[in-house]
């Protein structure tokens, strides 16, 4: 994921909380802001320290990146999404943590239906 599809300053990230929407479950909360004019959509991650220690956030973040990368066809280009990760993510696998996204994707509604349909036939 390139530098220009992170989030990092605290501005933005409190634009997309004050602005956007949220979907949650019991691993993540995922915040949803629309921005025109972006060519790629930006993705923000907050892990607490109470998650874990400094190797299993940096995993988890990982892993949430490999999952909006695998993901990047069915999402649109012009939103800002931030995704807080809870303390159950600390114990899940990548497959744990790309079915609890792709649910609450779902559940924003984010998911592009048509380009997911076709990957489906594709595959």
């Amino acid at each position: 994921m390139k530098k220009e599809q992170r989030i990092k300053k605290n501005e933005e990230f409190s634009r997309v909380f004050k602005q956007g929407h949220s979907v949650a479950n019991r691993q993540f909360v995922l915040y949803v802001l629309p921005k025109e004019g972006q060519v790629a959509f930006r993705l923000g991650l907050s892990v607490s320290k109470k998650v874990g220690n400094a190797v299993t956030r940096n995993r988890i973040k990982r892993y949430i990146r490999e999952v909006f990368q695998s993901q990047k066809d069915l999402l649109a280009a012009n939103v800002d999404y931030v995704v807080i990760a809870r303390k159950p993510a600390s114990d899940m696998s990548l497959l744990e943590v790309e079915q609890s996204l792709l649910h609450v994707m779902r559940k924003a509604r984010i998911l592009n239906k048509k380009a997911q349909f076709s990957k489906k036939k594709q595959g």
